[in-house]
């Protein structure tokens, strides 16, 4: 399974947003320079994290994007499953296209693929937004040098 870069720069997006989150809205410019993201790459993300109402929107002057949830109650398992569409490693194991394959009555690798898919999620789904800004915090917090 591989994370393609619009997964991985939704992440970013997302939690640059909640690192500034008591900034107000924040413009796409502001996100795409200090993530060192093309803006017109990160207009391509945004109707997609919109749908799932992760996201504020303001439009003018002060205008711009906020996250719509506490960062505690966004997953990078959810937003993976919004940018990738699902996290399965397989076809035949996807919950949301369950594909029936002919052969799993009697697949005897069936198994390793649900099991993988399994660890994956529970890995991903347990790790939120804080969870992400807290890890930073601890981590410039012992590169402390006198």
């Amino acid at each position: 399974m591989r994370i393609s870069t619009k997964g991985r720069y939704a992440l970013r997006m997302l939690v640059d947003l909640a690192q500034h989150r008591n900034d107000g809205f924040i413009a796409l410019k502001d996100i795409a320079e200090r993530q060192n993201i093309s803006k017109k790459y990160l207009e391509q993300i945004v109707p997609v994290l919109n749908k799932s109402n992760i996201l504020r929107t303001n439009r003018g002057f002060q205008g711009g994007y906020m996250l719509a949830v506490s960062p505690d109650k966004i997953t990078v398992g959810e937003i993976l499953r919004l940018t990738e569409g699902s996290l399965s490693p397989l076809a035949c194991i996807d919950d949301d296209n369950y594909i029936q394959c002919g052969r799993s009555e009697e697949c005897s690798t069936l198994y390793v693929w649900q099991g993988l898919k399994k660890v994956v999620t529970e890995y991903l789904d347990g790790i939120t937004l804080q969870d992400i800004l807290d890890r930073q915090i601890e981590d410039y917090a012992n590169d402390y040098v006198i």
